[in-house]
């Protein structure tokens, strides 16, 4: 009896263990001296007080993660609302909708090739908070504080925040809808370049954007760093 009963703790650690190795937690805090209203697909979304902390699971397997934060919501008790950035379909939970520019993103896909995560910051959407991404495990943190919203091109200033120039014009150039052999840096990509050189300028920034770590590291995404 006693030998049973202790196979079946050693099989329910087992299987607790061995779950906890399918995701990857990400602990997303707000180090602002304001709200944040913290968004990620897949994860939802969650009002952030000063120094408060949300955490999530993501699946091993996941690619196209998503998190950014919101600003200036209103939300009712249904959990409806709106954003001045960040916006995601006026919901507090966000499902499966990526959030109206401009936003600051943390970019992620986890386990993927080799058994790696790969990462980024983006502001290819523009620019709303500053924010910083850790993993836990010895690689390389990222992070993007610059005073981007102060220093904005007067053409891409919006109420709280840096728009990206496709919102704004809509033209190939800035898009980059002609595919990669026409998509290059411009002054507006240079811009952000040069303010957080670790950060997606444009939608083929990848060679000093993209960043890997191996698969079983969890992370820690800070606003306002």
């Amino acid at each position: 009896m006693a030998v049973t009963k202790s196979l079946s703790i050693f099989l329910f650690v087992a299987v607790i263990c061995a779950a906890a190795a399918q995701a990857a937690q990400f602990n997303v805090t707000n180090n602002c001296n304001f709200t944040v209203w913290a968004a990620a697909v897949p994860g939802g979304g969650a009002r952030l007080n000063p120094n408060e902390t949300w955490s999530i699971e993501v699946a091993n397997g996941t690619t196209g993660g998503r998190i950014w934060g919101r600003t200036n919501c209103t939300f009712d008790d249904a959990g409806r609302g709106e954003c001045l950035t960040g916006d995601c379909g006026g919901v507090l939970v966000c499902n499966n909708t990526h959030g109206t520019p401009p936003n600051t993103l943390v970019e992620f896909g986890v386990n993927q090739y080799s058994n790696l995560d790969f990462y980024d910051i983006s502001l290819v959407d523009g620019f709303n908070l500053p924010i910083q991404l850790n993993p836990t495990f010895n690689c390389s943190s990222v992070k993007c504080a610059a005073n981007i919203i102060g220093e904005c091109p007067t053409e891409l200033q919006v109420p709280g925040g840096c728009n990206n120039p496709c919102t704004v014009f809509n033209t190939t150039e800035y898009c980059c809808t002609s595919g990669a052999s026409g998509c290059g840096p411009t002054d507006y990509s240079k811009f952000f370049k040069e303010r957080c050189p670790d950060a997606y300028s444009y939608p083929m920034d990848d060679a000093t954007s993209t960043f890997t770590c191996m698969g079983g590291s969890d992370y820690r995404v800070v606003f306002c760093p």
